[in-house]
């Protein structure tokens, strides 16, 4: 009675990842296709290298995240763990480069910049954030291997994480929430948690049952969004943030 559950589960992850993916490829198209920041500068040339090597490694995450749930569908396990093990290290890269590319950014960028009505050192706290709760979701992932009902929505709750970068660059997503209390409350995150009330809406509905892990990772990771959005407002962030740019 139980078995048609897992197989349920299996399908929802391939479909959510692929979402992301696209999503991925979507959001980061200029840099893909002509090596630009959005919306259309050139990469800073201080910063080139670890752009690009932040955005490679993050790639071949998405990619991994659409390959693994698939393998283990088609009872592909062994190769599957080999995959995680390349996946922890490749992990490790996307938070060592994430921070390098977060702070030199925020050096970088001109300063009067402004971004879902954050300033440079404000917006700072936003990618430090993703950062952060990617790693972290990775980390219970990882620790929870071989307890399958966590270790997958830990996994999926770090790509969803990282989408919000790729979602920001797209504006028909964003614009509408702009100067409202919601950019106040949820600054870049609104629209990756729309997506991810969508998707846990779906998993309930393929599943026909509720996901405790799942929504409680998803319910986590608004509370991080939230927390950050209003974090970066505060004077005691403003000095961390000078700090970590000097």
């Amino acid at each position: 009675m139980n078995q048609p559950i897992p197989r349920r589960s299996r399908l929802f992850y391939s479909i959510a990842s692929i979402i992301l993916l696209v999503l991925t490829l979507i959001g980061f198209r200029m840099f893909y296709l002509n090596l630009q920041a959005f919306p259309g500068r050139p990469l800073t040339p201080p910063i080139r290298t670890v752009v690009i090597t932040h955005g490679v490694l993050m790639t071949v995450w998405m990619l991994l995240s659409v390959v693994q749930p698939l393998l283990v569908a088609a009872g592909r396990k062994r190769l599957h763990m080999t995959l995680g093990l390349f996946g922890t290290v490749l992990a490790v890269g996307i938070v060592v480069s994430g921070y390098l590319v977060a702070v030199n950014a925020a050096r970088v960028n001109p300063p009067d910049l402004t971004l879902f009505g954050l300033n440079q050192k404000q917006f700072l706290t936003v990618p430090l954030s993703g950062v952060v709760t990617f790693g972290g979701f990775v980390a219970l992932g990882v620790w929870n291997r071989r307890r399958p009902e966590v270790h997958r929505p830990m996994m999926f709750m770090a790509s969803l994480s990282a989408v919000a970068a790729a979602m920001g660059r797209m504006p028909p997503l964003n614009a509408w929430y702009a100067g409202t209390w919601m950019e106040h409350w949820f600054s870049a995150f609104l629209s990756m948690l729309i997506l991810g009330a969508l998707l846990l809406i779906l998993k309930g509905v393929m599943e026909r049952r509720f996901d405790r892990w799942f929504a409680g990772a998803f319910a986590a990771l608004a509370a991080i969004c939230v927390a950050t959005s209003l974090v970066a407002r505060t004077g005691a962030w403003a000095q961390v943030a000078t700090l970590l740019m000097k």
